[in-house]
């Protein structure tokens, strides 16, 4: 498996790093929507949110918060963005799991173009109906 960010943790690739501990690496995005945008990845290879262990994904959110308050602090952006992609339909480019925390600012002109629907008579209670049945087998 060839994994940038594996590379990155065992230092076999360069990265500015933000933080680090056991579990989870911090650092600045090579390719940054703003910057200050950061990657927050567990230590341990995990393809994507529901490859990741409860814990890990505990370690991953408390240090997201962690770098976006010093994010904040320090680059005084408008507002910020937390989000991770995963599967390839949704973005996803490196198979680690990760969460992207980017600055935003009022006049940056970046925009989610959504095209979002709405429920057509009993769709809305069907689809709840077939997430629900699936609950339990994530408990």
């Amino acid at each position: 498996m060839n994994c940038i960010f594996c590379d990155i943790i065992e230092r076999k690739a360069p990265a500015e790093i933000i933080f680090e501990d056991d579990k989870v690496l911090a650092f600045l995005d090579i390719k940054p929507i703003h910057y200050g945008h950061i990657l927050v990845v567990p230590k341990k290879h995990y393809s994507d949110l529901l490859e990741i262990p409860g814990d890990a994904l505990c370690s991953i959110i408390k240090t997201a918060k962690m770098v976006t308050g010093a994010l904040v602090k320090s680059l005084k952006p408008d507002g910020y963005n937390l989000f991770s992609n995963n599967g390839k339909a949704a973005g996803q480019s490196v198979f680690h799991f990760h969460m992207h925390i980017t600055p935003r600012y009022f006049k940056d002109e970046i925009h989610f173009k959504l095209k979002l629907k709405d429920y057509k008579n009993t769709e809305m209670q069907n689809i709840a109906s077939l997430i629900k049945n699936e609950i339990s087998n994530y408990i």
